[in-house]
């Protein structure tokens, strides 16, 4: 179907660069068009795998596995950015773990002195941190190993990345317009990135759908401190007041982190549907659009699965996930 033909994938963010990747090491010429390389909202990210708030669950329980299962072999070389790392998940209403939490290493229920104050339950477990800006430059060095390329520019449709008889469509938020898709919605969030002052272990409070979060996850050097959780806004500009309540929030449970110098503000728009939409569709002409967009805040967490189901389409003949 695709033999001899080059393949577009439209967007640069970790969903577009880990399908390009996925496709290209499966020996398809692969062509990346996106107006930001990488994509803002993927380098704004944490990043802690974990499948959040996201649907239908069980293709998401599938995509995050095979995720998690590649970033464990990643952690292996420190250049990749991912590394696994011992932390707490902590509630202040005693809510039962995440079911995915459960089967991950080092998993255990918390003794009452481990936890911050205010917190009555928590949960300690191993999982993947990805250090964003490191990870996506990682991901731009193998897609060009494997011999794709690269062309920055702004497409007012999907029809201007023809011709081609492929576009993968991984454009995040952007699909909104792309698409003029009705049950896309931006979700801003915003972290704050610190210099670290010792810390080796992540924390997260499980906020349920506050739109005031509460993590922090060590970068060796640098700590990123979360976050926000604001529906329906897209806006990237900072927001000093959101940064300094992220700071207090972060400094009570970790007091080290109130000295702690603020090197940057990170925000991006996470692109959130009532599904993740993975999916093949045929156009008028014959061309073949692969949907791989609507990840909300778990595009890192399904960034390997859903490529892979994604370059599966191209022979599989279709998909579901609308």
């Amino acid at each position: 179907m695709i033999a001899g033909e080059r393949v577009v994938v439209v967007g640069a963010g970790v969903a577009g660069l880990t399908t390009a990747v996925v496709l290209a090491e499966a020996g398809v010429s692969v062509h990346v068009v996106a107006e930001q390389v990488p994509g803002v909202t993927s380098l704004a990210a944490g990043a802690m795998w974990g499948p959040y708030l996201v649907e239908p669950k069980d293709k998401v329980d599938q995509w995050g596995q095979r995720s998690l299962e590649i970033f464990r072999k990643l952690a292996e070389d420190p250049s990749t950015g991912v590394r696994l790392t011992s932390g707490i998940e902590a509630s202040r209403t005693a809510e039962a773990p995440p079911d995915w939490a459960t089967a991950l290493p080092g998993f255990r229920p918390c003794e009452p002195a481990e936890l911050p104050a205010g917190f009555s339950a928590g949960y300690r477990f191993t999982v993947p941190l990805i250090d964003m800006p490191v990870y996506l430059a990682y991901l731009l060095r193998r897609l060009d190993t494997a011999g794709g390329t690269i062309e920055r520019r702004r497409l007012a449709s999907l029809a201007d990345a023809a011709p081609t008889p492929v576009i993968v469509n991984c454009t995040g938020l952007g699909a909104r317009n792309l698409l003029l898709d009705p049950d896309l919605r931006p979700i801003r969030g915003q972290h704050v990135v610190v210099t670290n002052p010792g810390l080796t272990d992540f924390f997260s409070e499980d906020t349920g759908l506050s739109p005031d979060l509460l993590c922090f996850y060590p970068h060796g050097d640098t700590v990123v401190l979360g976050g926000t959780a604001i529906d329906s806004e897209g806006h990237l500009a900072p927001d000093d007041t959101a940064a300094a309540s992220i700071l207090a929030r972060c400094a009570a449970v970790e007091p080290r982190l109130a000295g702690a110098r603020v090197l940057e503000h990170r925000i991006g728009a996470r692109p959130t549907r009532a599904r993740v939409r993975v999916e093949a569709e045929w156009v008028e002409g014959g061309t073949v659009i692969l949907h791989n967009y609507g990840h909300g805040g778990a595009g890192v967490t399904l960034s390997w699965g859903c490529a892979e189901e994604a370059a599966s389409l191209l022979t599989a003949g279709g998909g579901d996930g609308r």
